[in-house]
């Protein structure tokens, strides 16, 4: 008789489901596999080598395109590791600013992983809702920064600039009538925090709307029950953080743990797993979009109520105000020499981390005292996710491979950075 052996074949890096580009070399036994063997390195960026060549200011649009998923909390992480290195304190309402887009953009993280996630396992009909309420979110990334995705919003001690008092609205055009522009434009009548307002009121609904066609929907058990089981114990071993770790049933939440910001304010809950699959970590997601909608709704409350400064009026760290500089020789000066030469930061080194959509992304930087820092270095939750993937993927059949990665929610950008 012939030799029975396994045999060896790729996944990816041309695949939909490899969700990048993950090139991974599975052995397998019929279609069982027995390895899977993740290569990276086909996105390399450089970031961390990049940023030695820059100033402190002209790194952070880099941050955001890290995990292009999860822009505005990349930026969060990087001003903190600089702000501990500059000793500033941050404006109460840049802070709250700060809290109420990070959840955001947990909503828009969780919304394109929840997306995508199921249309590789066979459900067609929630990418194209998730993708509806993303714009909305879009259009709040937009109103505040100008940019629908890579916004470079938080600036080191604050943010950019306030938050708009007009929500920009859609145009008459050809493709829609009056009755329907009307439609859209309801909610666009007051400022942008009116606009966050009504949708975190009714996102809730949208998300009953995911769980009525997945949570107990038999074909997406079957493809998620049981499947990519991490213990506790194993998953505290292999560096998880997140939803992988919660999933698991580890309520570590940096956000509660080590609070930063003013999310120690703030009334919110840890969603936690029991049995650590794929199912699991899938219910722990949705609930924390439920939980992110509660801090909006309180940072909005609390943005109304409080006004004030948005970024220090420390000339050396963050630029005058516009009109300041257009008067104002010693202000033009202060504009001239930050954004030209950059800051100048104290010596020393600064590890900062934020419990990200992923899980925990750290930043590391150290400063010799020039205007650009001597090393940077990321801590990218997603990558010692990857990193399990042989462990979590062995024993399963390749359709399990495809919810494994789903699950793992990994974006190469901050992976191959």
């Amino acid at each position: 008789m012939a030799e029975i052996r396994n045999y060896t074949m790729n996944f990816g890096p041309q695949h939909p489901a490899a969700h990048g580009v993950l090139r991974l070399v599975l052995e397998l036994d019929g279609e069982v596999i027995e390895r899977a063997d993740p290569h990276i390195g086909l996105l390399h960026r450089a970031t961390e080598k990049l940023a030695e060549t820059r100033t402190y200011i002209q790194s952070l649009p880099y941050m955001d395109r890290l995990d292009y998923v999860s822009m505005m909390c990349n930026e969060h992480a990087y001003c903190l590791a600089i702000e501990r290195l500059l000793g500033v304190e941050v404006p109460e309402r840049a802070q709250y600013i700060r809290v109420m887009f990070d959840e955001i953009t947990r909503i828009l993280n969780h919304l394109l992983w929840l997306g995508t996630h199921s249309l590789d396992l066979g459900a067609m009909t929630l990418f194209l809702y998730c993708f509806r309420e993303r714009e909305d979110l879009f259009d709040v990334y937009e109103a505040v920064s100008g940019a629908r995705m890579h916004a470079a919003y938080y600036r080191p001690g604050g943010v950019y600039r306030d938050l708009p008092d007009r929500m920009p609205q859609y145009q008459p055009s050809k493709l829609r009538n009056a009755r329907a522009l009307q439609e859209m434009n309801e909610a666009r009548q007051g400022s942008l925090l009116d606009f966050i307002e009504d949708f975190a009121n009714r996102f809730p609904r949208c998300v009953d709307e995911y769980e009525v066609l997945l949570t107990d929907n038999r074909i997406w058990k079957q493809r998620t029950v049981g499947i990519g089981v991490v213990s506790p114990e194993r998953a505290m071993a292999l560096g998880f953080t997140g939803a992988m770790l919660r999933g698991s049933g580890v309520a570590w939440d940096l956000r509660r743990k080590q609070p930063y910001a003013v999310y120690d304010r703030l009334q919110f809950e840890i969603p936690v797993g029991v049995n650590g699959d794929c199912y699991d970590r899938y219910l722990v997601r949705v609930a924390e979009m439920r939980q992110s909608t509660r801090i909006i709704q309180q940072c909005v409350k609390w943005l109304k109520a409080n006004p004030g400064p948005v970024i220090v009026d420390n000339y050396k760290v963050a630029p005058p105000p516009r009109e300041a500089m257009k008067t104002g020789m010693e202000d033009l000066i202060h504009h001239f020499k930050l954004f030209s030469e950059g800051m100048h930061v104290p010596p020393g080194e600064a590890y900062a981390a934020i419990e990200h959509p992923k899980g925990e992304f750290g930043v590391y930087i150290v400063s010799d005292g020039a205007n650009k820092p001597y090393r940077v270095k990321l801590r990218a939750p997603d990558y010692v996710h990857l990193a399990a993937l042989d462990e979590m993927s062995r024993g399963h059949m390749i359709a399990d491979v495809v919810a494994i990665i789903g699950t793992q929610d990994i974006v190469f950008g901050s992976i191959d950075r």
